[in-house]
């Protein structure tokens, strides 16, 4: 991730979204609308508190699409100590979809959320052009997804 700051610190993760907040101003109009709702909603970097904020999500599925529609699912159930309600992320226009598994981090059950950003996407495809669009970027405990997609929708309200 280009400015949320998440690395392992002594027995535990540092995590640090400033430097992406004081950014998101300047991606307001620049983001698709999706994208944006999702990234500026006031909770989804409440750490502390929010039922809204993406930390503690786990990771309970994905879900690509079968056909080329370039559609993509990731759904996150909530943690039963923070959240009411789980999370859909419903993704359109999919370009580009990875996992990286660490495998650092054996003793927990589920991979769950550490933090995310989501950035305008400023590659370029095949004849030149921008992709345009966004890069969604999710840091979870042992793992990493990146996606490339037009526009992204969240839905909370899910059991995951």
């Amino acid at each position: 991730m280009r400015f949320v700051d998440v690395h392992w610190q002594d027995h535990g993760f540092f995590l640090d979204p400033r430097a992406y907040l004081a950014e998101l101003p300047r991606l307001r109009g620049v983001l698709p609308p999706g994208a944006w709702a999702f990234a500026s909603d006031p909770g989804h970097y409440d750490i502390p508190g929010a039922v809204r904020c993406v930390k503690d999500l786990e990771l309970a599925g994905i879900r690509p699409a079968t056909d080329k529609s370039g559609r993509l699912v990731l759904e996150f159930a909530p943690n039963r100590f923070k959240h009411d309600t789980g999370l859909r992320i419903s993704y359109s226009g999919v370009r580009h979809f990875s996992v990286e598994y660490h495998h650092a981090i054996d003793w927990m059950r589920v991979d769950t959320v550490l933090l995310d950003e989501i950035l305008p996407d400023g590659e370029r495809d095949e004849d030149g052009a921008e992709g345009g669009g966004c890069v969604h970027e999710i840091a979870l405990t042992d793992a990493s997804i990146t996606v490339r997609c037009q526009d992204l929708r969240a839905e909370w309200g899910h059991s995951g």
